[in-house]
């Protein structure tokens, strides 16, 4: 049997209209086929944990609607016979430039957890960004992926010094190639879909477990959260000190801060505006890529991009204003819910075909092919999101 969904979306209202069919044929052909099987398989609970956004949600539903606000300019009769998608990041190679977001509770959602997500991550030649909020460990992760898998730790910038190294310590031994701070939450966002509470998510965080401790429950995770409300640029500089890895710091959304992160010392900036799930009303990320690449350009730091990619044109359309890769996390965890490794693999793999053939029809045969000129911005009607 498989699900099948088709959001229509009105945007004077802000609204979707969603049609769930069942089919017993059917397999999912885009990756928004695959959300349907997550609030069939979970608690109300945690449908809510992964769907909402913060507030009135605008920003959760103009992330994937901003897309549509560039248009692409393809250009004809090139031999596009043959294609790469390859790409790299921070010198890793991804057979395509899409990787997996954090996102915390995997276990949640399956079984197995983030260990099914790398291992789908790993068979479609991508690249993982683990949540330090996860509910496998990080040396599990490690062991189920192939060793040319590119994993990455994000991590919230606590002021504990000897859980933060302890947890960094334990990624270096692991392999893993960055880590990614998260510096968009110094306090949680204001989610109103779960003021009820978060009471069927699995609580099992393995990568803050200090020797002897036995569990980690989500009142000590919340606590932990708390001490980033004074954090500060110097505590990026703290965490150069304590690690060679390289940083990516993600949640940056002006140019401002951009700049910031190349005087830090940030190796990668990950466009995101959490998922529209910390500050609502912000803008869309796509919407902000072009200024942030502007203002980091003549440095070494790769731009990347999350919040709101469904397609393969929204990929193209993101490297074409200057992206190195985008990540996508809501449709890794729907992926999950549908088959886990093999379901995650499958919406990967839909990704990678459908950038494929955009580049194709765009008359690209490389990365290096796609450029600014692609792109024609049209004009921004408040009417496209409610506000």
């Amino acid at each position: 049997m498989a699900l099948s969904c088709r959001k229509r979306a009105d945007p004077r209202l802000g609204k979707y209209r969603v049609v769930y069919n069942i089919n017993m044929a059917s397999e999912p052909v885009c990756v928004e086929d695959f959300e349907p099987y997550l609030k069939a398989s979970v608690p109300d609970t945690v449908w809510q944990y992964f769907r909402s956004g913060a507030d009135g949600e605008q920003t959760l539903r103009d992330n994937p609607l901003a897309f549509q606000r560039y248009r692409l300019r393809p250009r004809c009769l090139r031999d596009v016979s043959q294609r790469d998608t390859s790409t790299s990041i921070l010198g890793h190679r991804l057979s395509f430039p899409v990787g997996v977001s954090p996102t915390a509770c995997h276990a949640s959602v399956h079984r197995d957890g983030e260990v099914a997500t790398a291992k789908g991550v790993s068979n479609a030649g991508s690249a993982m960004i683990l949540s330090m909020w996860s509910n496998r460990s990080l040396e599990d992760v490690a062991a189920s992926v192939h060793p040319d898998t590119p994993l990455l730790l994000q991590i919230n910038l606590i002021r504990n010094e000897g859980r933060l190294k302890a947890v960094i310590r334990r990624a270096e031994a692991a392999g893993f190639k960055a880590l990614v701070v998260t510096v968009d939450q110094p306090v949680v966002g204001n989610k109103l879909h779960l003021k009820g509470g978060k009471r069927d998510l699995d609580p099992t965080y393995p990568q803050l477990l200090l020797p002897g401790e036995g569990t980690f429950t989500l009142e000590k995770a919340l606590a932990l959260v708390k001490e980033t409300e004074s954090l500060t640029w110097k505590d990026i500089l703290r965490l150069r000190g304590i690690t060679s890895l390289p940083l990516v710091l993600k949640g940056i959304l002006t140019a401002e801060d951009a700049r910031e992160a190349v005087k830090h010392g940030a190796a990668g900036i990950l466009v995101s505006n959490h998922g529209g799930r910390q500050l609502d009303g912000v803008p869309a990320t796509i919407d902000v890529l072009a200024e942030i690449v502007d203002a980091v350009r003549g440095s070494n730091v790769e731009v990347y991009l999350d919040s709101g990619v469904r397609k393969g044109t929204d990929v193209l359309k993101a490297l074409a204003l200057g992206a190195r890769a985008v990540f996508v996390g809501r449709p890794a965890i729907w992926g999950l819910a549908y088959d886990g490794e093999k379901g995650v693999e499958k919406v990967l793999g839909i990704l990678k075909e459908e950038f494929s053939r955009a580049m194709a029809l765009c008359g690209c045969s490389s990365l290096s092919d796609i450029k600014p000129d692609l792109i024609a911005r049209m004009p921004y009607n408040n009417s496209d999101v409610e506000l």
